[in-house]
């Protein structure tokens, strides 16, 4: 499985349980993650403090889901390490997203 979720309070944490998210993992990963949109999760912070890498087709699938929750709920990141936090740097997705430092503990 390429994600794990759990609750924390109202909001759904989804875990990105791999190190890399790129092209051969994208369609998957944004599949997963809408889907839990579209059974009624409607705040899900998406945890990638696992995540070292990250390619455009994986920050693609990331706006896609985005764009897939709309106005239905919040989407956000959170746990970027330096690395992944600069590739939305250089892309200016910082100004699109809410990126938190950690995911909420369970609960």
């Amino acid at each position: 499985m390429l994600v794990s979720r759990y609750p924390a309070g109202e909001e759904t944490v989804v875990v990105v349980d791999a190190t890399r998210l790129d092209a051969s993992v994208a369609h998957d990963f944004k599949s997963a993650v809408t889907e839990m949109i579209d059974n009624g999760h409607k705040t899900i912070v998406l945890d990638m403090h696992k995540v070292e890498f990250i390619d455009s087709s994986a920050l693609g699938a990331i706006v896609g889901i985005l764009k897939h929750m709309g106005k239905k709920g919040n989407f956000e990141l959170a746990g970027l390490n330096r690395t992944v936090q600069k590739v939305f740097q250089l892309t200016r997705m910082t100004s699109v997203f809410t990126i938190r430092d950690r995911a909420p503990a369970r609960g």
